[in-house]
Protein backbone atom coordinates (compact mmCIF):
# COMPACT_ATOMS: atom_id res chain seq x y z
CA UNK A 1 0.00 0.00 0.00
CA UNK A 2 1.32 3.47 -0.75
CA UNK A 3 2.53 5.74 1.87
CA UNK A 4 1.45 9.00 0.40
CA UNK A 5 -2.05 9.55 -1.12
CA UNK A 6 -2.27 13.37 -1.12
CA UNK A 7 -1.09 15.77 -3.78
CA UNK A 8 -1.08 19.50 -4.10
CA UNK A 9 -0.62 21.25 -7.28
CA UNK A 10 0.49 24.70 -7.53
CA UNK A 11 -1.45 26.83 -9.92
CA UNK A 12 -1.44 30.03 -8.73
CA UNK A 13 1.61 31.98 -10.60
CA UNK A 14 0.58 34.73 -12.72
CA UNK A 15 2.75 33.89 -15.22
CA UNK A 16 3.44 36.92 -16.25
CA UNK A 17 6.74 36.15 -18.51
CA UNK A 18 4.13 33.87 -20.68
CA UNK A 19 1.99 36.77 -21.93
CA UNK A 20 0.13 37.15 -23.88
CA UNK A 21 -1.12 33.81 -23.66
CA UNK A 22 -2.02 34.55 -19.88
CA UNK A 23 -3.53 37.61 -19.90
CA UNK A 24 -7.33 35.69 -21.09
CA UNK A 25 -6.16 32.11 -19.99
CA UNK A 26 -4.21 30.98 -15.93
CA UNK A 27 -1.05 29.24 -16.91
CA UNK A 28 -1.42 25.85 -16.09
CA UNK A 29 -4.06 25.89 -18.27
CA UNK A 30 -2.33 26.50 -21.65
CA UNK A 31 -2.67 23.96 -24.14
CA UNK A 32 0.26 21.79 -24.51
CA UNK A 33 -0.06 19.12 -27.49
CA UNK A 34 -3.98 18.24 -27.07
CA UNK A 35 -4.55 19.23 -23.79
CA UNK A 36 -3.80 21.76 -20.68
CA UNK A 37 -0.50 21.69 -19.21
CA UNK A 38 -1.93 21.00 -15.58
CA UNK A 39 -3.53 18.33 -16.69
CA UNK A 40 -0.65 16.37 -17.31
CA UNK A 41 0.38 16.29 -13.67
CA UNK A 42 -3.03 15.26 -12.39
CA UNK A 43 -3.31 12.40 -14.97
CA UNK A 44 0.17 10.89 -13.48
CA UNK A 45 -0.80 11.79 -10.19
CA UNK A 46 -4.27 9.67 -10.26
CA UNK A 47 -2.31 7.10 -12.38
CA UNK A 48 0.04 6.96 -9.38
CA UNK A 49 -2.80 5.95 -7.35
CA UNK A 50 -3.19 9.48 -5.79
CA UNK A 51 -6.78 10.75 -5.58
CA UNK A 52 -6.95 12.91 -3.62
CA UNK A 53 -5.72 16.55 -4.85
CA UNK A 54 -5.74 19.91 -3.87
CA UNK A 55 -5.17 22.75 -7.12
CA UNK A 56 -3.97 26.07 -5.47
CA UNK A 57 -5.16 29.28 -7.90
CA UNK A 58 -5.28 33.28 -8.23
CA UNK A 59 -5.23 34.57 -11.66
CA UNK A 60 -8.61 33.70 -13.53
CA UNK A 61 -8.88 30.61 -11.31
CA UNK A 62 -12.41 29.92 -11.82
CA UNK A 63 -11.49 28.98 -15.45
CA UNK A 64 -9.28 25.94 -13.33
CA UNK A 65 -12.41 25.08 -11.21
CA UNK A 66 -14.74 25.04 -14.61
CA UNK A 67 -12.24 23.34 -16.57
CA UNK A 68 -11.81 20.32 -13.81
CA UNK A 69 -14.90 20.50 -11.45
CA UNK A 70 -14.61 18.25 -8.60
CA UNK A 71 -12.64 15.71 -10.31
CA UNK A 72 -14.76 12.55 -10.61
CA UNK A 73 -14.24 12.78 -14.39
CA UNK A 74 -10.51 12.29 -14.04
CA UNK A 75 -10.44 9.83 -11.48
CA UNK A 76 -9.75 11.73 -8.16
CA UNK A 77 -11.13 14.36 -5.56
CA UNK A 78 -10.08 17.69 -6.50
CA UNK A 79 -10.50 20.37 -3.79
CA UNK A 80 -8.95 23.89 -4.20
CA UNK A 81 -7.57 26.61 -2.69
CA UNK A 82 -8.54 30.00 -3.76
CA UNK A 83 -6.00 32.92 -2.88
CA UNK A 84 -6.98 36.93 -3.97
CA UNK A 85 -3.42 37.23 -4.46
CA UNK A 86 -0.75 34.89 -5.29
CA UNK A 87 0.81 33.31 -1.99
CA UNK A 88 3.99 32.18 -3.51
CA UNK A 89 5.28 28.37 -3.70
CA UNK A 90 5.15 27.73 0.51
CA UNK A 91 2.80 30.39 0.98
CA UNK A 92 0.36 28.74 -0.83
CA UNK A 93 0.84 25.19 0.75
CA UNK A 94 0.45 26.93 4.35
CA UNK A 95 -2.85 28.26 3.02
CA UNK A 96 -4.27 25.05 1.54
CA UNK A 97 -2.72 23.12 4.85
CA UNK A 98 -6.25 22.11 6.30
CA UNK A 99 -6.83 20.08 2.71
CA UNK A 100 -3.85 18.08 2.84
CA UNK A 101 -4.01 16.02 5.79
CA UNK A 102 -1.37 14.74 8.51
CA UNK A 103 0.84 12.69 6.43
CA UNK A 104 3.09 13.60 4.41
CA UNK A 105 2.43 15.16 0.53
CA UNK A 106 3.12 15.48 -2.95
CA UNK A 107 3.36 18.98 -4.46
CA UNK A 108 4.06 19.83 -7.73
CA UNK A 109 4.95 23.20 -9.77
CA UNK A 110 1.88 23.57 -12.44
CA UNK A 111 4.46 25.26 -14.91
CA UNK A 112 6.46 22.74 -15.34
CA UNK A 113 6.21 19.19 -17.59
CA UNK A 114 8.40 16.24 -17.01
CA UNK A 115 7.94 12.37 -18.52
CA UNK A 116 9.37 11.40 -14.61
CA UNK A 117 7.35 8.25 -13.01
CA UNK A 118 5.70 9.46 -10.00
CA UNK A 119 4.72 5.94 -8.76
CA UNK A 120 8.28 6.51 -7.30
CA UNK A 121 6.79 9.17 -5.09
CA UNK A 122 3.86 7.35 -3.13
CA UNK A 123 6.31 4.74 -1.77
CA UNK A 124 8.57 6.89 -0.50
CA UNK A 125 9.23 7.58 3.61
CA UNK A 126 9.46 10.45 4.98
CA UNK A 127 9.90 11.62 8.53
CA UNK A 128 7.99 14.18 10.66
CA UNK A 129 9.81 17.31 9.96
CA UNK A 130 11.39 16.87 7.12
CA UNK A 131 11.20 16.85 3.24
CA UNK A 132 12.70 15.59 0.16
CA UNK A 133 13.35 16.87 -2.92
CA UNK A 134 13.41 15.87 -7.18
CA UNK A 135 16.23 17.22 -8.86
CA UNK A 136 17.53 17.11 -12.21
CA UNK A 137 20.11 17.62 -14.20
CA UNK A 138 20.87 21.49 -14.98
CA UNK A 139 19.21 22.29 -18.07
CA UNK A 140 20.22 25.56 -20.55
CA UNK A 141 18.40 28.16 -18.73
CA UNK A 142 19.50 27.19 -15.56
CA UNK A 143 23.46 25.90 -15.65
CA UNK A 144 24.86 26.52 -12.84
CA UNK A 145 21.98 24.96 -10.82
CA UNK A 146 20.40 24.98 -7.53
CA UNK A 147 21.63 22.98 -5.15
CA UNK A 148 24.26 20.09 -4.56
CA UNK A 149 23.89 16.32 -2.64
CA UNK A 150 26.10 14.60 -0.04
CA UNK A 151 26.83 11.25 0.06
CA UNK A 152 23.79 11.09 2.40
CA UNK A 153 21.51 12.34 -0.02
CA UNK A 154 21.14 15.46 2.04
CA UNK A 155 20.33 18.85 0.28
CA UNK A 156 23.53 21.58 0.62
CA UNK A 157 24.29 24.49 -0.82
CA UNK A 158 26.09 25.14 -3.85
CA UNK A 159 29.60 25.60 -2.47
CA UNK A 160 31.27 26.60 -6.52
CA UNK A 161 33.10 22.93 -6.47
CA UNK A 162 30.53 19.91 -6.06
CA UNK A 163 28.28 19.11 -9.29
CA UNK A 164 25.10 20.92 -8.75
CA UNK A 165 21.91 19.94 -10.02
CA UNK A 166 18.16 21.60 -10.35
CA UNK A 167 15.12 21.69 -8.16
CA UNK A 168 12.63 19.51 -10.69
CA UNK A 169 9.38 21.34 -8.65
CA UNK A 170 8.30 18.09 -7.59
CA UNK A 171 8.97 17.27 -4.00
CA UNK A 172 7.10 15.68 -0.51
CA UNK A 173 6.89 17.52 2.40
CA UNK A 174 5.59 16.49 5.78
CA UNK A 175 2.99 19.38 7.51
CA UNK A 176 5.32 20.20 10.04
CA UNK A 177 7.48 21.82 8.37
CA UNK A 178 4.87 24.43 7.89
CA UNK A 179 2.56 24.31 10.48
CA UNK A 180 2.36 27.86 12.71
CA UNK A 181 3.53 29.50 10.03
CA UNK A 182 1.50 32.74 8.71
CA UNK A 183 -0.54 32.90 5.72
CA UNK A 184 1.52 35.24 3.91
CA UNK A 185 3.76 35.18 0.60
CA UNK A 186 6.35 33.10 1.08
CA UNK A 187 8.64 31.02 -0.86
CA UNK A 188 9.74 27.82 -0.24
CA UNK A 189 13.84 28.42 -0.57
CA UNK A 190 12.75 30.06 2.62
CA UNK A 191 11.70 26.56 4.00
CA UNK A 192 14.80 25.12 2.32
CA UNK A 193 17.30 27.42 3.69
CA UNK A 194 15.68 26.08 7.27
CA UNK A 195 15.75 22.52 7.17
CA UNK A 196 19.32 22.22 4.75
CA UNK A 197 21.54 23.16 8.01
CA UNK A 198 19.16 20.86 10.65
CA UNK A 199 20.05 18.21 8.15
CA UNK A 200 16.07 17.69 7.53
CA UNK A 201 16.22 17.96 3.39
CA UNK A 202 17.09 15.18 1.32
CA UNK A 203 16.49 14.17 -2.56
CA UNK A 204 16.53 11.96 -5.54
CA UNK A 205 18.33 12.56 -8.24
CA UNK A 206 15.81 11.89 -11.58
CA UNK A 207 17.10 11.35 -14.58
CA UNK A 208 14.06 11.86 -17.04
CA UNK A 209 13.19 14.87 -19.82
CA UNK A 210 11.97 17.90 -18.26
CA UNK A 211 10.96 21.19 -18.85
CA UNK A 212 9.93 24.56 -16.89
CA UNK A 213 7.76 25.96 -19.29
CA UNK A 214 8.23 29.48 -18.44
CA UNK A 215 7.75 31.35 -21.65
CA UNK A 216 6.44 31.52 -24.67
CA UNK A 217 8.70 30.13 -26.76
CA UNK A 218 9.81 27.13 -24.33
CA UNK A 219 5.98 25.68 -24.24
CA UNK A 220 6.12 26.03 -28.08
CA UNK A 221 9.41 24.05 -28.55
CA UNK A 222 7.86 21.40 -26.04
CA UNK A 223 4.85 20.83 -27.86
CA UNK A 224 6.54 20.64 -31.31
CA UNK A 225 8.54 17.45 -29.65
CA UNK A 226 5.59 15.98 -28.26
CA UNK A 227 3.70 16.32 -31.57
CA UNK A 228 6.93 13.96 -33.13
Amino acid sequence: MSNINRAMILAAGRGKRMRPLTDSCPKPLLPLAGKPLIEYHLNKLVSAGISNIVINHAWLGEMIEEYFGNGEEFGCLINYSSEQEALETAGGIIKALPLLGDEPFIVVNGDIWSDCDYSQLTDMDIKSGEAHLFLIENPDHNPNGDFIVDGDNRVQHKNGMDKSYTFSGIGIYSPEIFRGLQIAPLALIKIFNRLIPERRLNATIWNCRWCDVGTPERLKKLEAELLQ
